[in-house]
């Protein structure tokens, strides 16, 4: 079966942010100069969120390829055998600026060597001695290898990403630690949705429905806009993949309702305008293709309507193939209607 591509809101890589800047440290002052993006130009930017798990806002990818030199250059036999610790925490926050490096290059081997990178970091990090740092490279390690999937179509990553995310949570809990447990299950989500596209498993998208509806009740609007968005977006867009499946237009509903939370979480705390019409166009092509199961004529043509809404008021906020994805809807939508009324 061939499942639709809802558009996804990747939560802030909190991760990646820390890794950066406390290896800022390493660069001179001239390659320092360049870590802070140029914010100078107001050019409203409608792909933020939306690149992926590695996606960097605080700083110029400019730097990448300087701290990954410079982290490399202090990853010597010697600082093992001083300071474990000390080298692992260098292996992480190398393996998450190669991952995002290998993001921005769409370059399959740059997560590779991410990847390798936090396997060494368990090589020092145990779950018994070092708990929270052990935790905290698995989970590392499956952003990493969700990402790489994801690039890569690959089961087996997404698999592996799975079981990292889960040997996490051995030690992440909801009452212990609840910053770290709400974003794993977010991300645990993404990537039982990507797995289950592959599988063709409505098992595995059950799964995924699980893990956000177990992170939106922590995820308040005030403190985790984004995320709340994202949980609530991202859902509905693996209901509507399940939907497709079974064929379910109840799971149609269920993803509307889903979208639309997202959609009011994105307004209500004034997120970037394109995310909230992101959740809208998601939901609107929800609503289609319930029309299309249900063959209703009236939805159909409210879908159009819509959708023509959507491209009129709002032409500054969607990107180019979101418009081409609007313009088809309404085609598709049209031609429901018109067929059905005749």
């Amino acid at each position: 079966m061939n499942y639709s591509k809802p558009y996804i809101i990747y939560p802030v890589n909190h991760v990646l942010e820390r890794a950066i800047a406390s290896s800022l440290c390493l660069l001179d002052e001239e390659t320092l100069q360049h870590a802070t993006p140029d914010r100078t130009a107001p050019v409203a930017d409608n792909f933020l969120y939306t690149r992926g798990n590695y996606e960097q806002h605080s700083f110029s990818a400019n730097i990448f390829e300087p701290l990954c030199a410079a982290l490399l250059a202090t990853l010597t036999d010697e600082l093992r055998e001083q300071d474990a610790q000390g080298w692992a925490e260098k292996q992480n926050q190398l393996g998450n600026i190669l991952a995002a490096l290998g993001q921005q290059q769409h370059e399959p081997e740059l997560f590779n060597k991410a990847i390798e990178r936090f396997s060494l970091a368990l090589e020092e990090y145990t779950q018994d001695e070092s708990s929270l740092e052990w935790a905290a490279t698995q989970a590392n390690l499956a952003t990493a290898q969700q990402a790489l999937g994801r690039l890569e179509s690959d089961a087996k990553l997404l698999n592996n990403a799975v079981d990292a995310y889960t040997a996490a949570l051995l030690v992440y809990t909801k009452k212990e630690t609840p910053e770290e447990w709400k974003l794993i299950m977010l991300q645990l989500g993404m990537t039982l949705h990507t797995y289950g596209t592959l599988l063709k498993g409505n098992r595995t998208f059950q799964k995924a429905v699980v893990a956000y509806k177990n992170a939106i009740p922590s995820l308040d609007a005030d403190n985790y806009p984004v995320e709340l968005a994202a949980a609530h977006n991202n859902c509905g867009a693996v209901l509507v993949n399940l939907a497709e499946s079974e064929e379910n237009p109840d799971r149609f509903e269920e993803a509307v309702r889903s979208y639309e939370t997202g959609w009011t979480v994105c307004m209500e705390q004034q997120r970037p305008v394109h995310l909230s019409v992101l959740c809208r166009v998601n939901k609107v092509t929800a609503r289609n293709e319930l029309a299309a199961l249900k063959n209703d004529a009236v939805l159909a043509e409210d879908v159009a309507d819509e959708f023509e809404i959507i491209m009129e008021c709002f032409p500054h906020a969607l990107q180019p193939l979101c418009l081409k994805h609007c313009e088809a809807q309404i085609s598709q939508a049209q031609k429901l209607a018109g067929v059905s009324a005749a």
